[in-house]
């Protein structure tokens, strides 16, 4: 299926609303775990050093910071990649929805649209500024497009029976995803889906099995390579020790379900929403518990009938189950894992719009949902401006968080907004009794020895606006000046 005329001018329009949408990005600055893979690894400050950093977790992406660093174009550089990243994931998801729908379809005669309206909420969401704006979101984004371009050749394989690009290019692409990050394990899965959304065959799932194989032995090899490197062994067993599986399954529940509000909610974007473990069963718990394994039966009962239905509901949860199911994660949720899983259901809103309004109107909807959701974009964008702009936020929408409240306090303090800083140490503390961290950086900062508080803090604070952190007691500390990082490493790949 070559592209036509309306495919090109899609695409054209893509490029140019992302690019729009994220003009704003490169005056993002690095945040959280951009200090603990990036800036402070030693791993990707050259190529000498990632190539002795062998074997080690997601080399293929390692590598790409490493050329970002060895380029010496900075900020800039990465945000750069970033952003392609996303244009070139932008269009894989156009073309392998495209490949998906059916111009003849008697119900849905343009489908064109569809898959394009989908591309559209995909590629502006302001979900995706955690995979695109924020750095170290790099990891899934990255994979992402290659899984992407492996569907893409495999639904191109299976509709020419091309046997090169179903069990070579295919396979191959999917190695280098899963290169990035582990979470694309479930491509082969992803493929099947595809399948009965593509094939009109009575035995599909069959011949899809069959068309997959090569994907499914790479699955067993990576997860059988996985287990040679000792950093992996070291990560899984750390996760495994996190909660026990019944604990987790009642977490990740919950999980889910604040992941499906962040599709519409935008006011409620968080970078660290730091969600609660769930360890018994109560009312709530039952409810989304009850909710979700009730919309996973839907999608597996649609299979036969309602394929549209059922890939716009299976592929959400495909895409959410590595990070939000079985295997226990010390952060319970973070937006970026909806980078992929929003596709399902963008496709399918797509695909019943369109049936439920006017023709005259149905186009309408594109500037509309340009409009609405680049806005959105280039607001949340502004988040990740500097670190006070996002761990405010992300204070403001999960009060409850004390290492928000802790990496808030130590950005104001480098700020020489020692009152603010102190407020917000404080009430880290509060927050969490166990934290270390901010008594040390409070008592640090009250002897003025805290690491790069710059020398003008030591003289009398100017008058600045306050921070809306509310105004507790600062406890009484007498903690020896231990240095130490201001944001903890997670023990696991997030």
């Amino acid at each position: 299926m070559p592209p036509s005329r309306v495919d090109r001018s899609a695409a054209i329009v893509l490029f140019v609303a992302v690019c729009a949408a994220y003009f704003n990005s490169f005056g993002g600055d690095y945040q959280f775990d951009d200090y603990n893979v990036i800036v402070n690894d030693p791993s990707v400050a050259s190529l000498s050093a990632w190539l002795q950093a062998q074997p080690s977790i997601r080399p293929l992406l390692k590598l790409t910071y490493t050329l970002n660093n060895i380029s010496h174009l900075g900020l800039y550089g990465f945000h750069v990649v970033n952003l392609l990243i996303h244009l070139i994931s932008s269009l894989l998801v156009y073309a392998v929805l495209r490949r998906l729908t059916h111009d003849d379809d008697i119900v849905f005669r343009d489908q064109r649209l569809a898959a394009f309206l989908a591309a559209l909420v995909f590629a502006l969401h302001p979900a995706q500024t955690e995979a695109v704006t924020y750095l170290s979101g790099r990891s899934t984004s990255l994979a992402a497009m290659f899984a992407l371009l492996s569907m893409l050749l495999w639904l191109r394989g299976r509709e020419y029976e091309d046997r090169r690009d179903l069990y070579l290019r295919s396979p191959f692409v999917f190695l280098l995803a899963l290169l990035c990050k582990e979470y694309v394990v479930v491509l082969p899965l992803a493929l099947l889906l595809a399948a009965r959304l593509q094939s009109g065959r009575m035995r599909w799932l069959r011949f899809a099995l069959r068309e997959s194989v090569l994907h499914w032995v790479l699955v067993g090899a990576a997860l059988g390579g996985a287990l040679a490197v000792p950093r992996y062994r070291e990560l899984a067993l750390a996760s495994l020790d996190a909660r026990d599986i019944g604990t987790n399954l009642l977490t990740q529940a919950h999980a889910i379900i604040y992941l499906a509000g962040q599709l519409v909610r935008f006011d409620r974007l968080n970078a660290d929403p730091a969600l609660p473990v769930v360890a018994a069963l109560d009312v709530p718990s039952i409810v989304f518990a009850s909710i979700v394994v009730a919309t996973l039966l839907v999608g597996l009962r649609a299979l036969r009938s309602y394929p549209v239905l059922a890939f716009s509901i299976l592929w959400f949860f495909l895409w959410l189950a590595p990070t939000n199911s079985f295997i226990p994660r010390l952060d319970v949720a973070n937006d970026r894992q909806l980078y992929l899983a929003l596709i399902g259901p963008a496709f399918g809103v797509a695909r019943v719009l369109p049936r439920l309004m006017p023709r005259v109107l149905q186009w309408a909807l594109v500037p509309l949902v340009i409009i609405g959701l680049a806005f959105a974009t280039w607001q949340r964008n502004e988040v990740y401006f500097d670190e006070i702009a996002f761990w405010r936020d992300t204070a403001e929408k999960a009060p409850h968080n004390a290492r928000a409240f802790a990496n808030l306090g130590h950005a104001l303090a480098l700020a020489c907004r020692t009152s603010d800083a102190e407020r917000a140490l404080s009430l880290a503390f509060e927050l969490d009794p166990n934290a270390t961290q901010p008594v040390i950086n409070l008592a640090l900062l009250r002897a003025g020895t805290l690491p790069g508080l710059p020398a003008r803090c030591a003289t009398p604070p100017v008058a600045t606006p306050p921070v809306d952190t509310p105004a507790v007691d600062t406890p009484a500390v007498d903690t020896p000046p231990v240095v130490t990082p201001p944001e903890p490493p997670n023990p696991a790949p997030q």
